[in-house]
């Protein structure tokens, strides 16, 4: 599942191909852009914001792009067949002389000029990953609206950008909260935020996401995807709920023991 380590290793792998080398084929596929080429120029760099990611091109042209659940970019050798997925779920081909990449599955693919990348990311808060992550800013607007959810103001890309599904269980677990305790009410937010911004800097380089400091299959994330199977700090059953807007509801993951609920915050059904 994406989310801002994922978003941060797709945008170096793409930069790290393409940057510096002029496009000697281009092949986007979706209706909007069926007419677009973008041929004959040089890929300035690909930088990430938060879960989205941002091509750039000379002549002030960016390609915008967005994994959400299961999108995804590859790098591969020219000439070589495309891997990923079949051929009809492809979005996007960039083609270098001696590389290409590859979009699969892209929700989210346009075009814009670069100076108005605003309309597409200018909404986003904070990114946990940037060079220039404010974490007062985003302490800010977590507290904003103190009677939300934590599980849900963490989801919120405009508090911060990053923070996915996966995250947010195992940010409360590891802050010993339920989820659903409103963020006003949520001790040392500093703290929370604060271990936000490691986890994905320690997991940015790795292929696989890790919190517990075990690599074992098994054993990488606390609650995450473990409903009814047994806490790995304790042995109490994992539950499982949805939590969010009725137009965005995600399922969240919490240990009852380790996590305990005295006001009762969690729902009943």
């Amino acid at each position: 599942m994406p989310e801002g380590d994922t978003v941060w290793r797709t945008a170096r792998r793409l930069h790290e191909a393409l940057s510096g080398s002029r496009l000697t084929g281009c092949d986007l596929r979706v209706p909007k852009l069926a007419t677009v080429d973008l041929s004959g120029r040089e890929v300035l760099e690909t930088v990430p914001r938060g879960k989205h990611l941002l091509t750039r091109f000379e002549g002030g042209l960016t390609l915008h792009s967005h994994l959400r659940m299961d999108g995804a970019w590859r790098v591969q050798a020219a000439g070589e067949r495309p891997r990923g997925g079949p051929a009809h779920q492809i979005r996007a081909l960039l083609e270098t002389a001696d590389r290409f990449a590859v979009g699969f599955r892209l929700p989210v693919l346009e075009l814009l000029r670069t100076a108005e990348e605003a309309s597409a990311v200018g909404h986003l808060g904070p990114d946990l990953l940037g060079s220039d992550w404010d974490a007062a800013e985003a302490l800010r607007r977590l507290l904003a609206a103190p009677a939300r959810p934590v599980g849900e103001a963490l989801l919120d890309q405009r508090n911060l950008a990053g923070v996915g599904n996966v995250y947010r269980s195992e940010l409360c677990f590891l802050t010993r909260m339920v989820p659903w305790l409103p963020m006003g009410e949520v001790p040392e937010p500093e703290r929370l935020l604060a271990l936000a911004h490691r986890l994905l800097l320690v997991n940015r380089d790795r292929a696989e996401r890790c919190t517990t400091g075990e690599l074992r299959r098994d054993r990488r994330l606390w609650v995450y995807g473990r409903g009814r199977r047994p806490c790995l700090r304790c042995g109490t059953p994992v539950r499982a709920a949805e939590l969010g807007p009725a137009d965005a509801r995600r399922p969240v993951y919490w240990c009852p023991s380790c996590q305990p609920d005295p006001e009762g915050l969690i729902p009943t059904s």
